[in-house]
């Protein structure tokens, strides 16, 4: 599961309305392509605590916008998506 999903900040991300959602979700997977090209640096670099910094970046970037790809299921009826 998406530990995101567990916060009430990632359920109101998946709330918002489909197009809102599309396109940040959108940025997030741009900005998980770039701080995986940073931590690739870093590592090339021998820049550990860098590298680690930006695989998070990458790592958080990427729940987000899993998170957005979801619609946030209906707890009035039950009904999931």
């Amino acid at each position: 599961m998406n530990p995101l999903l567990a916060l009430p900040a990632g359920r109101a991300l998946q709330a918002l309305p489909k197009e809102d959602r599309e396109r940040i979700e959108a940025v997030m997977r741009q900005l998980r392509d770039q701080a995986n090209k940073e931590a690739e640096k870093a590592w090339a670099k021998r820049k550990g605590p860098m590298a680690a910094y930006w695989r998070a970046v990458a790592t958080y970037a990427r729940h987000i916008a899993h998170a957005l790809s979801r619609q946030a299921p209906d707890t009035t009826t039950g009904d999931h998506p």
